[in-house]
This record gives structure tokens, sequence and C-alpha cells, in this order.
């Protein structure tokens, strides 16, 4: 339990909910090590820096995701195979943020700050599920889910393209 309070970012989850965030994170951070090489195809990396990229990835793993992979020696097959095992979560994560961002409205929220979290915290999300959302999405989707009785504001903020 110790070796987790000295982690980088959250470690992958068995379950894979993380997936996502926990490839982009070691992506960045193998990257940052010069070590990125390692979990690439045509890798001509050496012995010793595999090593160490498996060391990085494992010390990132749930403990049962450890023991599951405990013979895998190669960051490039365990990349592989993480990827073959956990990728779907594309095709899971999408709908349900597809659903928030279609029902998302700025009404339901006492305050500005947590639309604004929520907003961002979605169209993240989606953005990690390869779906683009421009600033024209976000204004457009906030002027939309303005209260009726704020029509007049809505139509001010879009004739002098309030951003």
């Amino acid at each position: 339990m110790a070796n987790l309070a000295k982690l980088d970012y959250a470690a992958l989850d068995i379950t894979g909910k993380n997936y996502l965030t926990w490839v982009l994170d070691t992506k960045i951070h193998l990257e940052a090590r010069n070590l990125g090489d390692t979990i690439r195809e045509e890798s001509s990396s050496y012995s010793q820096e595999r090593a160490k990229a498996m060391i990085f990835i494992r010390r990132h793993f749930d403990e049962e995701l450890k023991s599951e992979y405990l013979m895998v020696e190669d960051p490039l097959t365990i990349w592989n195979t993480l990827r073959s095992r956990y990728n779907h979560q594309t095709t899971v994560i999408l709908p349900g943020d597809r659903y928030e961002w279609t029902h998302l409205r700025i009404q339901d929220f006492k305050l500005v700050a947590k639309y604004n979290s929520t907003l961002f915290r979605i169209t993240s999300q989606l953005k990690l599920c390869g779906d683009t959302i421009t600033k024209e999405n976000l204004l457009e989707k906030t002027f939309s889910t303005f209260h009726a009785s704020n029509v007049l504001i809505r139509q001010q903020y879009r004739a002098r393209d309030f951003t």
C-alpha cells in the first residue's frame, strides 16, 4: 500500500474503467523518461530501456493486474495485450458521455462554475473517445440550454459573438 502513495498517476484498475486516462498518462510519462519507443511496433530500444519501461508500467497496475501479467516481460507485449483487453472502453463510455452531453443544461446547476466543470469533464471524455468538440459547440450548447426566460440574453450573446 505504501507504493500507491508514490504513484505519478492513478494505477490501472482491473476493471479498466480508467484505461483511457491511464494510457494517456503512461504514454506521456514514458516519453518524458525517453522510454516511449519501448511501446512502439518498430522499436529499436535496448533491453535495459524495456526493463525500465516494464518497471514503470507495472508500478501503475492494480495488484490483481500485476499478478495476472506476472510472466510478461516485454512492454510492447503488455501494451498490446491491455489494448485488446480494454480498448472497448471507448464504445462503453462514449454513449454515456453523449447522453450526458445531450441532457446537459445550464439551468440544472446553481453555480456557473459547477456547470463549466461538468461541461469540461464531459468534453474531455468525448475527446478521449475520439469525438471533436469545438468552441462553437461549447458556446452553442451553453446558449441553447439557457432558461426560456433568458432568450433575450441568449440572442445578445450570439449577436455579439460572445466567447
